[in-house]
Formats: C-alpha cells, structure tokens, sequence
C-alpha cells in the first residue's frame, strides 16, 4: 500500500505560487487532505511533481513524490 500523503514535513506557503514548499499542495488541498476518497489523494499526488517543476519550486530531498 502507497503512502497516501505527499507531506514531507515543510510546512511553508510560497506566497507567489500558493503551494507548499514541501508538497506542493494548495492551502484547500490541505485542508481538505483528510476528507478526500483515497482515488482523489492519489490524483492530487499525480500533478505534485509537474506542479513544483511548474512553479520553479525545488524538489525536497527525500521526498515520497513519484514521477
């Protein structure tokens, strides 16, 4: 079973982009992280890697996120 969480633990908003510097997830993606179905976490996890790149944010070190 995958971890069902990209949260590697920096927890800091870039106030440019909106997403976190660690994940890469929007303030009501984690808000919300709790209540979505299992798929729906999944798909969100799916765009974190293309997101980060997107933004110019870096990659944390041993970070969970898949290609």
């Amino acid at each position: 079973m995958s971890k069902e969480t990209p949260c590697v633990a920096v927890c800091m908003i870039d106030p440019k982009t909106k997403l976190c510097f660690g994940c890469g997830r929007t303030l009501p993606e984690i808000a919300r992280w709790h209540a979505m179905e299992s798929a729906e976490r999944l798909e969100v996890m799916a765009l974190l890697p293309a997101r980060m790149a997107d933004a110019g944010l870096a990659q944390v070190a041993g970070s969970p996120r898949r290609a």
